[in-house]
């Protein structure tokens, strides 16, 4: 059950870091600056901002998974593979979409 565990964690992890960096892209990409061409000064707060949350995330995911790790029975090649669902699945639905782009007899 150790190794369904770490692939159930992992899986988590994985889906809501995509999820919260999915919202954030959305963010960045909506800001007014950006959108009214307004200065290059603003527009730089608003890529420090994003890099800060991004470098944030990844430590509190870094610490998530040394304390599952250190102080739980998960075995670590379950939450590996449930860490890569979402690259599998981002990776195989591209695959899908050029398939059907390529072989649809357009």
């Amino acid at each position: 059950w150790s190794f369904a565990w770490g692939v159930l964690v992992g899986g988590v992890i994985s889906i809501a870091s995509f999820l919260v960096s999915s919202r954030e892209a959305k963010r960045f990409f909506k800001t007014p600056e950006l959108q009214q061409g307004q200065p290059a000064e603003k527009g730089k707060k608003t890529k420090k901002g994003l890099i800060v949350k991004f470098w944030l995330r990844l430590f509190v995911i870094g610490l998530v998974l040394f304390f599952f790790i250190k102080f739980s029975s998960i075995n670590v090649f379950g939450l590996i593979l449930g860490l890569t669902t979402v690259v599998f699945t981002i990776t195989f639905s591209a695959l899908g979409v050029v398939w059907g782009y390529y072989f649809s007899r357009r």
